[in-house]
């Protein structure tokens, strides 16, 4: 027996048998089910589970009608909102694949997310809607968009909210501004209510447990962002299992700020309490005076975050004005959440903060801390019908308990691969008594009682706030600075987010004494999302190098730490 089976949670299942349906299946037994039920809470705005249904057939009554098939991709580029629910159980519904990006991405970006699933066709908010276009403008003829879908904020919400559910003052501008559609040169642009008033018929489904789903994008440590495979079933596992291991019900409230085009947001917070039935209080993003008042207001039961939120909750100076006798679940993932915080969590409101781990490919959680014996800065026990190892990262041979190693995963919520990218899905996957482990990168040992701690990564990324800035993928975008000759992204400490972005850049000859740090780090922020963009930017006259010419970024990061 596994050593962490001897703390398993009595109620729950080593393993699981998830539905061999289909994603959009989740929603419409649950509107059958709770037809009146409130799915979505949006700024005091609700979306009952029969509502939520039928605008997602329309919407994907229309995307059939602009010529999505079976498979093809479809890119979702929103914010925490109603119409993302919608539009991606409406992409599921046409058979098609969800291509959910970070709308916080620049068009510069957003090129590689059109180009390489080769999508026709893409969701927006109007806010976002110019990046968008930008970025399919640019694109050679015949790899660009040919039909551009734009939704307002006030499509979901009554502006006029006032009260507990009313959007922070600060966000009025950025909520309740009307944004004229983009022009968008050989493509159709469309307003959201607009495509949502389709009549057009809706052919029936045929999606199955091994069709392609959703293709999330993860970059690594070269090269740009890679699409990870995932199929109906590999979604659906953890769907249902992180759904089991939260105790969620039809009357779970839950907080949802994680965002959901995030894998964690996406499949442990978004589709498993619509499998559950569950009620869903939205944030567009986080604001800790609004999150105090959205759980007092609703009675949230769950609150999934990042460390970083419950920090700031708890540093509200209203905190004491907030009623959070509700919540009975908070967890998260991403960064390991400081000690001395989740011990306050636990003294002054008897919450035991759970930590948990995956990744993109994993389809979220590969490992999680049971709610009644957690361990803190722990990753947790291998998940529901997870196997989980050990290895020498040389010899792919198991370690005895206490040894560091590589963390290899198998169990059915692991992707198929990487899309268009044979030789990088080899690469991630090897054989281990019969079985197919997919190789982490990070490093890690287990403890004699089989719970999983991390020490290190092999792969080179920068943790900041739970976003994982690949320095390969801002160094590419950085080269294109015409001032920049070399450049080197390392991490550096901050004391809010655990990690930033520095850039060690060397400037051409020219552009010496021309060129500020502060013009380097307003250019990145024209071109690249804003978590990305280095907080630090330092001019050197040369790059370490080894004997074969290769940046040694290590050197510079060991004398940064």
């Amino acid at each position: 027996m596994p050593p962490h089976h001897k703390f398993w949670p009595a109620r729950l299942p080593y393993a699981i048998t998830p539905p061999a349906t289909s994603l959009w299946d989740n929603l419409a037994i649950s509107a059958r089910r709770y037809p009146d039920k409130p799915a979505i809470v949006f700024f005091g705005r609700v979306l009952t589970y029969a509502a939520l249904k039928q605008a997602a057939e329309r919407l994907a009554a229309r995307l059939q009608a602009f010529g999505v098939h079976k498979g093809d991709r479809v890119v979702l580029n929103l914010q925490n909102t109603p119409q993302f629910v919608i539009a991606y159980f409406a992409v599921l519904r046409a058979d098609a694949v969800v291509v959910p990006v970070n709308p916080m991405n620049r068009a510069e970006e957003l090129k590689h997310y059109i180009a390489d699933p080769d999508a026709k066709v893409a969701i927006t908010s109007a806010d976002l809607a110019g990046e968008l276009a930008a970025a399919s403008g640019a694109l050679p003829p015949g790899q660009g968009l040919r039909h551009l879908i734009v939704t307002q904020f006030t499509d979901a919400f009554d502006g006029n909210a006032v009260g507990d559910d009313a959007p922070p003052s600060a966000w009025r501008d950025w909520l309740l501004t009307h944004h004229a559609p983009p022009v968008l040169a050989g493509a159709q642009v469309h307003a959201w209510k607009d495509a949502l008033a389709a009549s057009e018929p809706l052919a029936d489904s045929t999606a199955g447990p091994s069709d392609l789903s959703v293709l999330p994008y993860t970059s690594g440590t070269t090269g740009l962002p890679k699409g990870c495979m995932h199929t109906h079933a590999s979604i659906m596992h953890n769907a249902v299992a992180s759904g089991l291991w939260a105790g969620a019900t039809a009357e779970s409230v839950v907080l949802v700020v994680v965002p959901m085009f995030h894998i964690t947001g996406m499949v442990s917070v978004m589709h498993s309490n619509i499998y559950a039935g569950a009620t869903m209080i939205m944030m567009p993003r986080w604001d800790r005076e609004l999150a105090g008042r959205l759980i007092s207001r609703w009675k949230v039961t769950s609150f999934p975050n990042i460390p970083t939120m419950i920090i700031d909750l708890m540093a509200s100076p209203n905190l004491a004005q907030f009623d959070l006798s509700s919540l009975k679940l908070i967890s998260g993932g991403g960064a390991a959440m400081p000690q001395a915080v989740a011990q306050r969590l636990l003294e002054t409101y008897g919450l035991r903060y759970t930590e948990g781990y995956g990744l993109t490919e994993t389809a979220a959680p590969s490992h999680q801390n049971p709610v009644d014996r957690s361990k803190q800065q722990c990753l947790g026990v291998p998940f529901i019908s997870v196997d989980a190892r050990i290895v020498d990262p040389d010899t792919l041979q198991e370690v005895p308990p206490g040894e560091q190693g590589e963390i290899v995963v198998h169990g059915p919520q692991v992707f198929s691969g990487y899309w268009k990218r044979p030789d990088a899905t080899a690469a991630a996957f090897f054989e281990l008594e019969g079985k197919k482990f997919f190789r982490t990168g990070d490093l890690g040992r287990m403890d004699e009682e089989g719970y999983f701690f991390i020490t290190d990564r092999l792969k080179r990324m920068i943790n900041a706030s739970g976003f994982k800035i690949w320095p390969a993928e801002v160094e590419s975008l950085m080269f294109r600075h015409p001032a920049i000759q070399e450049v080197c992204i390392i991490a550096t400490r901050d004391a809010y987010r655990g990690e930033s972005a520095k850039a060690v850049v060397v400037l051409r000859l020219e552009q010496r004494g021309k060129v500020s740090e502060r013009d380097i780090i307003d250019w990145c922020r024209d071109h690249m999302a804003v978590y990305k963009v280095p907080r630090v930017v330092e001019f050197v006259d040369a790059l370490p190098k080894s004997g074969s010419g290769k940046v040694m970024w290590r050197a510079l990061q060991e004398a940064e730490t």
